[in-house]
């Protein structure tokens, strides 16, 4: 067995990511655990985590680290938020959006042992709901099927510093089923441009499909 580091907190086990497990013997959606001289590694499942998927489709840099301050939009059930949880370790914090009761139901449960995932059931348009318990985040993570996912993530820019970096998985689906992906993802990056500057874009695929990963910077 072969474990690498990839970047501050995420590895590769042999050709699997891995991020190191925050609480030993503890699963979040019956992920494989891997214990390797001493310590415990969660496999991380491309096809149920878009970060994951962009990791191994090339994404060069990953400003999520040891002690970030994450704003999670879309957190969802807990899957990828919760490797993020691993990486930012005991001394960061990850603030869980969701706007699901349904999911979030689950996303408590992982939530439970973790004690830097906060759960807040609510909806990221109304940034004025969390911006108080939030503050002023590095990092923002966002995976929201909405049509309105830019302007989302414009009303999220406030709780972010300047020079901060944003990930964010575009769904063309959601935003405009009738338009080619390519010139939906391009009207994204345009109308986020004046606050966000483009680092990187990935194609996900085959891991999920009609699907842009773009790492952001803020202006």
């Amino acid at each position: 067995m072969e474990v690498r580091q990839v970047f501050e907190g995420v590895y590769k086990i042999d050709r699997k990511l891995a991020t190191k497990n925050l609480i030993k013997g503890n699963k979040v959606y019956d992920e494989e655990l891997v214990d390797y001289e001493g310590e415990q590694y969660r496999l991380w499942n491309p096809y149920r985590s878009k970060l994951a998927a962009a990791i191994l489709n090339g994404l060069k840099d990953l400003q999520i680290r040891k002690g970030s301050k994450v704003l999670y939009l879309g957190a969802a059930t807990g899957t990828t938020s919760s490797h993020v949880s691993d990486i930012v370790g005991r001394d960061g914090i990850v603030y869980c959006i969701e706007i699901s009761e349904r999911n979030m139901r689950e996303l408590l449960k992982a939530c439970e042992s973790r004690e830097n995932m906060l759960p807040m059931l609510q909806d990221a348009r109304n940034t004025e709901a969390y911006s108080a318990d939030t503050g002023t985040c590095d990092v923002l993570y966002q995976d929201i099927a909405a049509r309105d996912q830019a302007d989302i993530l414009l009303r999220n820019a406030e709780l972010l510093k300047k020079g901060a970096h944003a990930y964010v998985a575009i769904k063309s689906q959601s935003i405009d089923v009738t338009r080619a992906p390519e010139l939906v993802f391009k009207g994204f990056l345009e109308e986020v441009s004046a606050k966000f500057k483009v680092l990187e874009k990935i194609d996900i695929a085959p891991y999920s499909k009609m699907h842009l990963f773009v790492a952001l910077q803020k202006k």
